[in-house]
């Protein structure tokens, strides 16, 4: 039987706006001299929230915790439509928002709830011949994409202030919550964009248990292995 040491584990990080769901990654790696490390589900580098890491063995089990269905809380700004989806990108359409209720937001919103075919925006990671699709959208370059089957299990709006709307929406992996974001603006005829996006659940963890990226940074290797979820309970997670 295989001998497990303290870190061979998963540590739930509640990720900041600015790094990259790599940066994570290296950081860790670097301050805690952990030869193998990994994410479970990238997160784009504005948004924050759960971050499940990976070290030692237990990234032998990455893929099966990236495999788990997702919530996700944020806002959706209205009257603008962006090239990436999302506040990071240029403004493509800017148009008047008509009044709605958030009732009638939670109408049109209801619509996405199912499976869905989804086609990756053009900034994102998927890759196409081995290039990563947001490399090729810098260059100007814009090239088919196939839609993948993804599942919306509920997308609610749990606030709405002119023109930001405040919304829930629970998946499964691999869907572009600011494709909803995107597509919702067209049906609306407004246009819209992903304002800011927060995962707040993956599988069975959830951020309310996750230790800030600063903060791990800051503990010595004794400090951090109480948090250090064990491969076993993991693989059973898993």
């Amino acid at each position: 039987m295989h001998k497990f040491n303290a870190l061979d584990g998963a540590l739930l990080i509640d990720k900041p706006s600015g790094p990259t769901s790599h940066d994570v990654v290296a950081a860790i790696r670097r301050r805690f001299r952990v030869e193998k490390v990994g994410h479970c589900g990238t997160l784009d580098p504005q948004a924050t929230g759960l971050l499940i890491i990976v070290l030692g063995r237990a990234t032998k089990l990455s893929e099966k915790l990236m495999a788990s269905d997702k919530v996700y809380e944020g806002l959706i700004k209205f009257g603008e439509a962006t090239d990436s989806y999302d506040a990071d990108g240029e403004i493509t359409s800017s148009l008047p928002v008509m009044p709605m209720t958030m009732e009638e937001l939670n109408e049109a919103s209801v619509s996405f709830n199912g499976d869905q075919m989804q086609v990756p925006p053009m900034v994102s990671a998927v890759k196409i011949g081995g290039v990563p699709l947001y490399k090729m959208a810098r260059k100007g370059v814009e090239v088919e994409r196939k839609p993948r089957l993804v599942h919306v299990y509920s997308f609610r709006f749990m606030d709405y202030q002119e023109p930001l709307g405040k919304f829930r929406l629970a998946c499964t992996k691999g869907t572009y919550v600011r494709s909803v974001a995107h597509e919702l603006g067209q049906k609306l005829g407004c246009g819209a964009h992903l304002a800011s996006l927060r995962r707040t659940v993956s599988g069975s963890f959830d951020v309310a248990n996750a230790l800030t990226l600063a903060k791990v940074l800051e503990m010595s290797e004794a400090e951090l292995e109480p948090h250090v979820i064990p491969f076993l309970r993991l693989s059973t997670a898993a």
